[in-house]
């Protein structure tokens, strides 16, 4: 038996294929476009990331060399991006040129600040449910902002979709959403089975659900099986079990504390930073997402903090440094990745200074702060700036750079803590699991032990682990996490660095506060 996993993230399309046991026999990845108009604005195309999906998926099932007919199912995840249909099933542009290929806007987008916050002023109750306020990432800013704009578009519009649900139905044409993405990113109330319609009324999006599915699937049913259309153009045959599908992170999550959900944080680490946790009671934390129920495991409530840039803030800031092209150089030469060379730097670095990163600080809200601050208009800052140039100042921003994320994370965790969540253990996935560095950065930290699944790309795991007991295969979720994940390495923490970064986490929450009174002093010639 075989159970293929297919995830879409902010940049490429991949597909597992994994056996009963959980060990992936094959995979591929395809590069997916994105569209950057202007900023804030930033957009993809849904038959784009179908085409590289079908061309991953047969990639995949020729490599793993098995027999196609026993696939048992299907798994999607997708980032939580927003697709506009017509009646047809065509694509509706969300661009403001028109282009019609550009029918998705991205989660990164930043265009609804208007819309986000006509939604939060109304002080619906509902709002409790995302942290207290909707955030600029989710869907109803970006549906509003449509509907504001382009309101002709907005009412030829069929059916929006997350994007998970719209692979659902492009391979099933059974028109469902699944309860985690409604749930986390519509203000879909799971726990009443309902939207907030008066909220929806208030902000004249009143006819929003009849834009939108009305059966909505508890994450692990089955939405129904492989269309015909569908299996020739992924190269399958056709009758393949389709599961609900689920957000990328999401899925990594499930993955990663499906089968043991107490005490544990899962962190997906990508371009931003995603942190699941659930618990059997709702525990509502300022500025964290939710409290959830069964968006990601049935029976709990989820809670989501993030960051909205974390593996991109490091790519951003090593790029700013002229000894870049020096590194990419030199990696090249010596047959290394970049970020490889540049750890052995910092390890350079360390060995000649203590602690190379005292007398500079990162404040990595480049791209605002989702929580627990949850202002879209934070903004960076680098504090400790001097004239150093070379390699020792791409290693010592580098550093101070994944310790600014870190430090971000051990805010979340600290607000959760006090809202009442208990944390132990970090289950990490992602790209941070392929950087030694900053999986000591973030135990060091966090003060907690990482703890990582043998699997390299969980998220994708997690998917297929959705179709497995879509199947039948397996009666729930944690049965079936349990059967398919298996444990990997670990990472403890150095308590000799405790007391450097406590004081240096102090700094950090101080570069937020001084920023906020920077603006306040602005404020009055703006």
């Amino acid at each position: 038996m075989y159970y293929i996993g297919i995830d879409v993230g902010s940049a490429s399309a991949r597909t597992g294929v994994y056996d009963a046991t959980g060990t992936r026999l094959a995979f591929a990845t395809r590069a997916i476009k994105q569209f950057h108009p202007k900023a804030n604005f930033v957009e993809q195309s849904s038959d784009n990331i179908w085409s590289m999906i079908c061309e991953a998926t047969r990639e995949a099932v020729e490599k793993a060399g098995i027999d196609a007919t026993k696939v048992r199912s299907i798994g999607f995840d997708a980032t939580c991006s927003l697709v506009a249909l017509d009646k047809n099933g065509s694509s509706i542009s969300v661009s403001e040129s028109g282009e019609a290929e550009q029918d998705i806007i991205m989660w990164m987008d930043h265009r609804s600040d208007v819309e986000t916050a006509a939604i939060n002023a109304t002080g619906h109750d509902a709002l409790k449910y995302v942290g207290g306020e909707v955030s600029i990432e989710m869907e109803l800013p970006k549906i509003l902002w449509l509907k504001t704009n382009f309101p002709d578009r907005y009412d030829a519009v069929w059916r929006f979709y997350d994007l998970a649900d719209y692979l659902v139905w492009r391979c099933t044409e059974v028109d469902a959403a699944s309860t985690c993405t409604l749930t986390c990113k519509w203000n879909y109330l799971a726990h009443e089975g309902r939207f907030p319609t008066d909220m929806l009324d208030a902000v004249g999006l009143g006819d929003l659900t009849g834009k939108v599915p009305t059966d909505v699937l508890p994450l692990g049913d089955a939405a129904g099986t492989l269309c015909k259309a569908a299996a020739e153009q992924l190269g399958l045959p056709q009758g393949i079990t389709i599961a609900a599908g689920i957000i990328d992170a999401h899925a990594g999550g499930l993955a990663l504390i499906g089968a043991k959900p107490e005490g544990g944080l899962a962190l997906i680490s990508g371009t931003s930073n995603c942190h699941m946790i659930v618990n059997q009671n709702p525990v509502m934390v300022p500025g964290v997402w939710g409290p959830y129920f069964g968006a990601m495991l049935p029976g709990f409530w989820l809670g989501e903090g993030g960051q909205s840039a974390a593996g991109s803030l490091v790519e951003w800031s090593i790029h700013q440094c002229e000894a870049w092209p020096q590194l990419q150089e030199e990696a090249k030469a010596a047959d290394k990745h970049p970020i490889a060379l540049l750890n052995e730097w910092v390890a350079d670095l360390e060995a000649r200074e203590a602690n190379p990163t005292a007398a500079l600080h990162v404040l990595g809200d480049h791209h605002g702060n989702r929580s627990p601050r949850a202002n879209p208009h934070a903004r960076g800052v680098v504090s400790g700036l001097t004239l150093e140039t070379g390699r020792d100042q791409l290693a010592r921003l580098y550093l101070a750079t994944l310790q600014a994320v870190a430090y971000g994370t051990r805010h979340i965790i600290e607000e959760m803590s006090k809202a009442g969540h208990t944390i132990t253990t970090l289950y990490v996935c992602g790209g941070a699991t392929k950087n030694p560095l900053w999986l000591r950065e973030y135990a060091n930290i966090t003060g907690r032990e990482i703890q990582m699944a043998s699997e390299e790309d969980v998220v994708t795991l997690g998917a297929a682990i959705l179709g497995a007991v879509a199947s039948g295969d397996f009666e729930t979720i944690p049965t079936a996490s349990a059967a398919l994940v298996q444990p990997g390495d670990s990472v403890k923490a150095d308590p000799s660095t405790a007391a450097f970064h406590a004081a240096k986490y102090q700094v950090y929450l101080n570069l937020y506060e001084n920023r906020e009174h920077h603006n306040a002093l602005m404020a009055p010639v703006l």
